[in-house]
């Protein structure tokens, strides 16, 4: 374990976040917050020219902070320059920024900063397509152990590293958890809704009404409704129907509120979480909240809450209206819930971060040296080129790295790459002339007569 004193004296030690949602941006700034505490300096990156939506409003939820827009190429290049980049992006972004890396190492010769990367929540889906999307980073940041294992089983078969995968849980956890009351008086109840689950309008009305029926149900407690965002901000998964809109007309009973306070802030005065497969829901477990998850609109995978079926807290609305609340399954608490040594999550992806910066010599990540990224990155070259009207032959690797310089590198770096080029062009030509005139005069000794037929 790094000497966190020592941390402080580190000279001009950097890191980039780069996010393009308030979710990612959450995330990321858990490690911001532990890597500066190391000594680091910080600079969040929202990517222009790609899909993003962070209002001023989600910005203030999350502590606000200087944040700037970058093409994505101006991005990439910048990152040499850092010590650190943390990936908070979706995972098809991530394979994107490692092959893009690549190539700019390729063509510069510079070392690559340590990069880091995970999942801002919950794995509902896609768990392998995620884990391939986002190998070929420094660090991995896993959640849970039975994401853990799922990874290093997938890496195994495909020969890949595993000592860039850090079970550190999720760094919006503390690490550790309380035990919820199971008798304590419940006053305050939150549904955490989220923007497409359920996907159809009728679906989250239903769950809207059985809502206002459970605050007609329980007069004495307050319900709160807390969507995703507010009408008009955007998020990852866009939300089409949104509560205040669907229930725009519709008689709510005087306990019965819709708030945008961040979920976090107000876990200290709540007695009971409810959401269908929200990864608040693990908030609210951590700090000793009672939780349920709703199964009223089946257990499916297109909702997420087939992922909850061992947590022992699925329930439904009539179950949760009787008070009939469930208790977390201690296996399940512990795939997410894990002795972390008193280190939060976040604190344990910052110290793996540091170690690597902190070596004398740079390495690239391992996988970069693996079959499958070579394959990979191949089938990466040809699309960008393809989409681009060029496609050198596939056995020329030099002819494609010039031609992808043209849309990855800055005008200013393809100036110097072309300039050293003809340096190193100029150096063999005048080389090559020497051997010329060398052998010429060689050439002319050996006319001598000597003898030899």
């Amino acid at each position: 374990m790094i000497d966190n004193g020592s941390a402080f004296t580190l000279p001009n030690r950097t890191a980039i976040f780069v996010a393009a949602f308030d979710s990612q941006l959450k995330w990321a700034e858990t490690i911001r917050s532990a890597l500066e505490l190391r000594g680091f300096t910080s600079r969040t990156i929202i990517p222009s020219d790609i899909r993003h939506a962070i209002s001023d409003s989600q910005l203030a939820d999350n502590g606000g902070g200087a944040v700037g827009y970058l093409p994505w190429a101006d991005l990439v290049t910048a990152s040499l320059n850092a010590d650190v980049v943390v990936l908070a992006i979706q995972g098809p972004l991530v394979r994107r920024f490692c092959h893009d890396l690549f190539d700019v190492v390729e063509l510069t010769g510079v070392a690559p900063p340590v990069t880091i990367t995970g999942w801002v929540g919950v794995i509902i889906e896609k768990i392998v397509a995620g884990y391939l999307e986002r190998y070929p980073t420094d660090i991995v940041a896993v959640n849970s152990r039975s994401d853990l294992a799922t990874f290093e089983k997938v890496a195994r078969s495909l020969q890949l590293p595993t000592d860039n995968l850090v079970l550190s849980g999720l760094p919006l956890l503390s690490g550790d958890h309380r035990e919820a009351p199971v008798d304590a008086l419940i006053k305050t109840v939150m549904f955490a809704d989220q923007p497409t689950v359920p996907q159809t309008r009728e679906d989250r009305l239903y769950l809207y009404h059985r809502l206002l029926a459970y605050a007609r149900a329980h007069p004495d407690r307050h319900i709160v409704l807390k969507p995703r965002h507010r009408i008009g901000e955007d998020t990852f998964h866009r939300m089409k129907f949104h509560p205040e809109a669907l229930l725009s007309g519709v008689r709510r009973p005087p306990n019965f509120s819709i708030d945008y306070t961040p979920i976090s802030d107000r876990l200290a005065n709540l007695d009971l979480m409810l959401t269908i497969s929200s990864t608040a829901a693990l908030e609210a477990v951590g700090a000793g909240v009672r939780t349920a998850f709703i199964a009223d609109l089946d257990v499916r995978e297109q909702l997420g809450n087939h992922i909850f079926l061992d947590s022992g807290l699925l329930r439904t609305f009539d179950q949760l209206e009787n008070d009939d609340i469930g208790v977390p399954v201690k296996s399940w608490l512990e795939d997410y819930f894990f002795s972390t040594a008193g280190v939060r999550p976040a604190e344990k992806i910052a110290e793996r971060a540091l170690e690597l910066a902190l070596r004398v010599k740079r390495h690239r990540p391992q996988a970069w040296n693996t079959a499958l990224f070579a394959s990979q990155h191949e089938l990466f070259i040809y699309r960008k080129l393809a989409a681009h009207g060029t496609t050198p032959p596939a056995n020329d690797r030099a002819a494609r790295l010039r031609a992808l310089a043209r849309w990855v590198l800055p005008h200013g770096i393809q100036l110097q790459l072309r300039q050293a080029r003809a340096r190193r062009k100029s150096r063999l030509m005048q080389i090559s002339g020497q051997a010329r005139t060398a052998r010429v005069a060689f050439d002319s000794s050996e006319r001598h007569p000597s003898g030899v037929g």
